[in-house]
């Protein structure tokens, strides 16, 4: 049976791989739903200000859309962090 500090760096690194094949299909929906994740399990970590700028860059490549479930998510987790 695996422990929590293994189940939690399992996860940050699928999100982390899923984050770098969104990028290399260009596919900035998936992106930002795995960097959301990402954040919100780093932030967990104690590590806000990563979380926060990791989403923070993916946030504000778009210019439109806002009003989408990922976006709104990915704002609420930022205004969270203290964007």
């Amino acid at each position: 049976m695996m422990d929590d500090a293994t189940n939690v760096t399992e996860a940050e690194q699928s999100f982390r791989t899923a984050i770098e094949h969104s990028r290399v299909h260009a596919a900035k929906s998936w992106e930002l739903r795995a960097t959301t994740s990402l954040a919100r399990l780093v932030a967990k970590q104690g590590n806000r200000d990563e979380a926060r700028a990791m989403l923070a860059d993916i946030y504000h490549w778009f210019t439109e859309g806002f009003d989408t479930a990922d976006l709104k998510d990915a704002k609420a987790l930022l205004d969270e962090l203290g964007n």
